[in-house]
């Protein structure tokens, strides 16, 4: 039986999140709900989000560098001329963090996000080739049998992303990363619930566990359970780390994936003051999102964890240069453009360093208080400011753009041909 589109929601094209879909949800002052639980989320002071706030920086920036204690000596890969591209790509797999269908042939992605952004993006496109996979969420008769609401538009909805994800699958080499509804972010248990109804939907459609990756907000109770599903073999991707202690916490719980964003913190930064581990940063003449990157990373390595670390909100070629190292780094369509059509010769004006490697992280040094077992109290404990909100505000972000998932399903369901 051929289905119909249903989907069908104005065009907005922040909505077309990428295929690693890593922008800034949207700032609101919304509550996260379950069936369970009412978790209030404060917002950011209105300088954080305000259009003037722009334009009015409460402080000034000496010229901010990474850490680069230990690094390599500058270094060249490729031809005696390639591109900057090329060159930066020996030392960490740079993703591009690509709109669907964007510069797919220009820069294929080489791995893949699963969100209700997605799925938001995908419906309020005219025509893609998701949108199949979301029309068949739609009429899927096990979901469409249950009386609940709430259960038959979460049904739905699982459905899609793993119907997406499997598409997905299909066209990217590495791994898959689907998202874990945010509105689950303070309950373990729930959050593996989900998990295993998201991956036993997964293996019915035959795309298996090492292409996948589960996206989990790193509160402590998304670390917890990101520690007891790897425990089972199921590979999980732990966001909105904005401080050492949730990057460290989430390397002792086994994370297979780290996601750091740089650009964000450095913009909190600039509007805000009060944080210890941002103001530590500044005072070393350091940029604080890169100074987190390269202490995870050093932490990472020097003490023998399994994660990789991924780099994002990644806004300029700096950036980039001084993450070269980590193992992925997310980068937007015109960095990689100028990245592209930038030649690179042993004697340019940039030398590639590799600023992190296991020899560098061995000569690190951290603090005793930093080498603690982590757990509840000590990283409510020292989760700064920064941390806190930019965290609250991602967490609200997420649970907006699921509730709109489902608002929006509940109103095309059933589709007009079942």
């Amino acid at each position: 039986m051929k289905i119909k589109p249903v989907c069908h929601i104005s065009s907005r094209r922040e909505e077309k999140m990428g295929v690693v879909t890593l922008q800034s949800p949207p700032a609101s002052s919304a509550t996260l709900t379950s069936k369970s639980r009412l978790v209030q989320i404060p917002k950011l002071p209105a300088a954080a989000s305000s259009p003037a706030s722009l334009f009015q920086l409460r402080r000034s920036f000496p010229r901010i560098r990474a850490s680069a204690a230990g690094s390599s000596p500058p270094l060249h890969t490729g031809s005696p001329s390639t591109s900057e591209l090329d060159a930066v790509s020996g030392f960490s797999e740079i993703v591009p963090d690509t709109v669907i269908f964007d510069d797919f042939e220009k820069f294929p992605p080489t791995a893949a996000t699963v969100s209700s952004s997605l799925l938001l993006g995908i419906c309020s496109l005219p025509d893609t080739i998701f949108r199949n996979a979301v029309d068949m969420a739609l009429a899927d008769s096990g979901c469409s049998a249950l009386e609940n609401q709430e259960l038959r538009l979460s049904c739905f909805a699982n459905k899609a992303l793993v119907n997406v994800g499997g598409d997905l699958a299909k066209m990217v080499p590495g791994r898959v990363s689907t998202e874990v509804d945010a509105r689950l972010a303070y309950d373990t248990h729930a959050i593996i619930r989900k998990v295993h109804d998201l991956l036993k939907l997964y293996n019915e459609i035959n795309v298996t566990e090492d292409r996948l990756l589960f996206k989990i907000p790193a509160t402590w109770q998304g670390i917890e359970a990101a520690r007891l599903l790897e425990s089972e073999g199921i590979q999980t991707h732990l966001t909105f780390v904005y401080s050492f202690a949730q990057a460290a916490a989430a390397a002792q719980a086994g994370a297979s994936v780290i996601q750091i964003f740089v650009g964000r913190l450095r913009d909190w930064a600039r509007n805000h003051s009060g944080d210890p581990e941002i103001e530590a940063a500044l005072k070393r003449g350091e940029d604080p999102g890169l100074a987190l990157v390269t202490k995870t990373y050093n932490y990472i390595h020097k003490y023998g964890h399994k994660s990789k670390l991924m780099a994002a909100a990644v806004r300029n070629k700096q950036d980039l240069f001084s993450l070269l190292g980590v193992d992925y780094i997310i980068a937007p369509l015109k960095v990689l453009s100028s990245l592209k059509e930038s030649v690179s010769t042993p004697d340019g004006k940039y030398g590639f360093v590799q600023r992190l490697s296991p020899q560098s992280a061995a000569n690190y040094s951290f603090k005793e208080e930093e080498l603690v077992k982590w757990d509840q109290l000590s990283l409510a404990s020292a989760m700064g400011p920064a941390a806190v909100e930019l965290l609250a505000t991602g967490l609200d972000g997420y649970a907006i753009q699921a509730n709109r998932v489902e608002e929006l399903f509940a109103k095309i369901w059933p589709p007009p041909n079942v």
